[in-house]
């Protein structure tokens, strides 16, 4: 069995016209072999992978390439975002060995084929393999096998992968050839570290693995094991080190607190690194800086060209700013899409959310130069397109974000919502109700749309549209028909009445909201409510009478989305799918 071509590990991307450049992503690296009776996926260590991925070795019962056989090398993996993979959960799928929970797992969070590369010719030059590559990916036509893009600029993937936080990047030449099983340096991989700082609490002779440590109050927490990246010095004089100062238990040297060290890791999971490698000493540090504090903030990979003050301040009673800048940096990726091209309003609070706030949309004289800016009618406005703004903005305690229906500069909206809004929080459930009617008739008419709460007391229901296909008014009249059926369905339950003293315990079905000039929370906002609540996407299964809006604080968000993937991740790709002529005629 043939094994894949391998990379050669690089600390500096190489530059220059005859290089290319592809995202790195954290799965298992495997080949696709597709015959006209099959669909095979073996590992780079030659292990059948084909059991545990059904939703990918079944595709050929469906799909009829033009030309069979073919060989893809590529990496298996389940997507957080276009550009960041979740190595636990595909771990998780390749240890799975029942049947029915292999089917339950592809149908709940399926796994990927990310292609980079075509074996039919592996003689011809990476360019030449990569234009049959793009053709045969995209004839397939599933996102089950999808193309791992190439970059030119070497400039254009690193601001993905950091904003991302993806496992790294791969250079390529364009004139490489296929070598099985070979390790290149036409091929050389750059990994995007997290470099944590922690203590060494033991050395084991045997296999030369330092262990590291951090407090957790005043428990020494285990936190890995690495043992490459010292030199020979290093590792010589760390060895004497134990010996002198350490003591020796069941052929292991145990240390009190006392060396700190920076480590480089693609992170931390069950109190192991992964691919850890030794950085440096840190002698400038006392063991009482390595906490599980600093090790959050670590991981998460703030760009260090954010100032950040007053980190342990409370801005809601149970989150500090501390919490809420590591939100907006792992949640960055998913949550910029839906500000980048739009002027951005933000409510502050200085002091927290018990304490006087305001709204800024202008944009501020001392704002750093990675702040947007937006001119229009002589003003400025403030816009959000990078990791450095968000966290800027968060660091200025913007906890709510709230956004226009049209892109910057825009006449037309590009996403039409409705906003369900009951009298308060115990009629929640109404808004569920509400929410559960429309996707009824919106499902009836072929139109595509996405639910979220938000974060307050109501339900939203998100509905893109290309920019252009409808103006402000016909979307008006298109809002205002849906919630005429709707409240002709339930007259009790809802209204479309203005004033809060005329509608009684009555949801309002708020269509008029929808308008030039008017905003609507960003997906992924927190609230400035008491439990931190977030405006969180919802699958639509979501939605039952047990929902609440309280159960999403945005500590719990980036875990949910890791877990159960972005509900929103197909909203710009179903805008063209729209039937806008049949909302036109409603």
């Amino acid at each position: 069995m043939d094994k894949p071509m391998k990379l050669t590990m690089t600390t500096e991307a190489p530059t220059g016209v005859d290089w290319n450049y592809e995202v790195k992503y954290d799965g298992f690296r495997a080949l696709l072999h597709w015959t006209s009776s099959r669909i095979q996926l073996m590992s780079r260590n030659g292990k059948d992978l084909s059991k545990q991925f059904p939703e990918i070795t079944k595709l050929h019962e469906t799909i009829k390439p033009s030309t069979l056989p073919f060989t893809l090398d590529g990496e298996l993996v389940i997507l957080n975002t276009p550009y960041q993979a979740n190595f636990e959960a595909i771990q998780q799928r390749g240890r799975l060995r029942s049947d029915d929970k292999i089917t339950d797992k592809a149908e709940e969070r399926p796994a990927t084929f990310m292609a980079f590369d075509l074996l039919k010719n592996p003689e011809a030059p990476y360019t030449k393999r990569r234009k049959a590559l793009t053709h045969a990916v995209q004839e397939l036509k599933t996102d089950r096998i999808q193309l791992v893009e190439s970059f030119a600029q070497l400039e254009q993937i690193d601001e993905l992968v950091i904003r991302h936080r993806g496992e790294g990047m791969v250079a390529k030449q364009t004139n490489s050839t296929y070598q099985y099983g070979r390790r290149s340096k036409q091929w050389q991989k750059v990994k995007n570290w997290r470099t944590v700082t922690v203590f060494l609490t033991r050395y084991d002779p045997s296999n030369d693995y330092y262990s590291c440590g951090l407090y957790d109050g005043d428990e020494i927490v285990p936190t890995g094991k690495f043992k490459h990246g010292l030199d020979d010095d290093q590792s010589e004089t760390l060895k004497a080190f134990f010996k002198q100062k350490g003591e020796e238990i069941d052929r292991v040297w145990h240390l009190p607190p006392s060396v700190c060290v920076d480590v480089h890791c693609l992170g931390i999971h069950d109190g192991e690194f992964r691919e850890p490698l030794f950085k440096d000493f840190r002698f400038d540090l006392k063991p009482a800086a390595c906490t599980k504090e600093q090790l959050e903030w670590d991981l998460a990979m703030v760009p260090p060209d954010v100032p950040v003050s007053n980190e342990d301040k409370r801005l809601w009673p149970n989150q500090t700013k501390r919490d809420y800048l590591i939100y907006l940096r792992e949640i960055a990726p998913y949550m910029l899409p839906f500000l980048e091209d739009k002027k951005l309003t933000v409510i502050r609070y200085p002091d927290g959310i018990e304490a006087e706030s305001f709204f800024q949309k202008h944009l501020p004289d001392h704002a750093p130069d990675y702040i947007g800016a937006w001119v229009e009618a002589g003003k400025t406005y403030m816009t959000c397109t990078t990791v450095e703004a968000l966290l800027w903005f968060g660091n200025q305690a913007a906890i709510e974000w709230h956004i226009p229906f049209q892109k910057a500069g825009g006449t037309d909206p590009d996403e039409i919502v409705f906003d369900l809004d009951p009298p308060d929080r115990d009629a929640f459930s109404t808004a569920v109700l509400a929410a559960r009617l429309l996707h009824h008739l919106l499902n009836e008419m072929g139109v595509h749309s996405f639910v979220k709460t938000s974060g307050s007391k109501g339900i939203q229901v998100h509905i893109p549209i290309e920019e252009g296909s409808m103006s402000y008014d016909e979307t008006r009249r298109f809002t205002e028909s849906l919630a005429s059926l709707i409240i002709k369905e339930k007259p009790d339950l809802f209204t479309m009445e203005r004033l809060k003293k005329n509608r009684g315990k009555r949801l309002y079905l708020d269509y008029v909201q929808h308008a030039k000039g008017k905003t609507i929370v960003a997906p992924y906002s927190p609230r400035a409510k008491q439990e931190a609540s977030t405006a969180v996407p919802l699958y639509w299964h979501e939605l039952t009478e047990e929902l609440r809006p309280e159960h999403f604080p945005f500590t719990d968000v980036v875990e949910r989305v890791q877990k159960l993937g972005c509900p929103f991740a197909h909203y710009n790709d179903v805008r063209g799918l729209q039937p806008i002529e049949t909302m036109k005629s409603l």
